[in-house]
């Protein structure tokens, strides 16, 4: 992992030009730091804003990240060659998840290819060699190219009830296509890792995926503050043998990935700036084994404003703040292993995930019960910055 994390490979394409902002671990205050990502280094704002949901609820957070203020804590090479653990010096500081008392939010089904993939998993009950019939199968039937139809719309409800008649309907052909939008719990605040960190699939799965993303950072009053990439790890087996196994098949320890960095909203990247963007995933195992994908957020059904409508309001809402994962439109079938079971992960892939506005995020897979515990929540990070006289 060491090698992939240069400051080439982990950066936005513009550098430090953005004002962007993460959390770096300092062992020598014995917790956590919000930092400003600049062309000099990595500098502790924590004086400014103690936590990533202060920065976040602050009315210019770009403004405050450029301020110039804060303590030098490194060069961003040196924290960055630090990170992975099998490398680390316990005794530097390394990165951490650029969020902290946020919730973990995912939109779910919000591609065409993402919507027809679901359908297959339930069809399939989890088993992945009964996917690629199926496939053909659901893809005959819904007909159309679904990319053109917007969810909740006339058109889209009528199909709707079309497929109902005819026996075709699908829960997940409801939050692609109909009124509601899929919006779950990923995970709990705390526990995202981050760049160059292990990411955990549960060690019972034997049919799962990467799913890169772009993630929204939000405010408490629902404000969209920035964005950041995200791995929202998946697995197939389990969502698809029962929708009520959706917490087992997407919270488990380490499989919530974020990073490298926030990149807040300015004058040179706005929204509409995620709206064009493109995801591009790199999968590379240690059986030579490659893969590599690209999304496009045109593609996307429902814009990412909506979802963050739907998710935090009048009838939700989230005083520290939430992000949202925006969902993929990638879900890989070509065969790894035996012909017809489709893509699932091994130990030791190195999954990679790049926007050009918002860097590289890297993330080395394991087993959730082998990856490094979390251990230190939201009452520890409090405890820490009391005794920092930061609160």
């Amino acid at each position: 992992m060491r090698e992939r994390m240069s400051e080439s490979l982990t950066l936005p394409s513009d550098g430090t030009a953005g004002a962007l902002a993460g959390r770096v671990w300092r062992p020598d205050l014995e917790g956590p730091s919000v930092v400003a990502i600049r062309s000099g280094g990595v500098y502790d704002i924590s004086r400014l804003a103690p936590t990533m949901r202060d920065l976040c609820e602050a009315e210019d957070p770009a403004g405050i990240v450029r301020s110039g203020g804060g303590e030098r804590v490194g060069a961003l090479s040196d924290i960055l060659s630090n990170t992975p653990e099998a490398d680390r010096d316990a005794a530097e500081p390394w990165l951490l998840a650029p969020i902290d008392l946020q919730a973990v939010k995912a939109a779910g089904v919000t591609f065409a290819r993402s919507l027809l993939e679901r359908v297959i998993e339930e069809q399939a009950k989890g088993a992945p060699e009964k996917a690629e019939a199926i496939r053909a199968e659901v893809e005959k039937g819904l007909g159309g190219d679904l990319r053109r139809l917007k969810p909740g719309s006339r058109e889209a409800l009528e199909l709707k009830k079309v497929l109902i008649a005819q026996g075709a309907w699908s829960q997940y052909l409801e939050v692609g296509i109909g009124e509601d939008a899929e919006i779950f719990t990923k995970a709990q605040p705390m526990s995202a890792v981050g760049h160059g960190m292990d990411a955990g699939l549960h060690p019972r799965s034997t049919w799962n995926n990467p799913e890169p993303e772009v993630v929204l950072v939000v405010s408490s009053a629902g404000r969209i503050a920035g964005a950041t990439l995200g791995n929202d790890v998946n697995l197939r087996d389990f969502e698809g043998r029962s929708a009520l196994l959706l917490s087992k098949a997407k919270d488990n320890n380490a499989s919530a990935a974020l990073g490298p960095f926030i990149r807040f909203f300015d004058d040179q990247f706005s929204l509409d700036t995620v709206r064009r963007m493109d995801v591009l995933l790199t999968v590379e195992g240690s059986d030579g084994f490659r893969l590599t994908g690209r999304s496009s957020m045109t593609e996307i059904a429902r814009d990412p404003a909506d979802l963050v409508a739907e998710m935090i309001g009048r009838t939700h809402q989230y005083p520290d703040g939430a992000v949202l994962y925006l969902g993929t439109m990638f879900a890989p079938t070509e065969d790894r292993g035996a012909k017809g079971m489709g893509f699932t992960h091994k130990t030791g892939d190195i999954v990679t995930i790049r926007a050009a506005g918002l860097g590289g995020l890297t993330n080395r897979m394991t087993s959730s019960d082998e990856a490094p515990r979390w251990t230190f929540g939201a009452g520890d990070l409090m405890r820490n910055l009391a005794r920092r006289g930061l609160l």
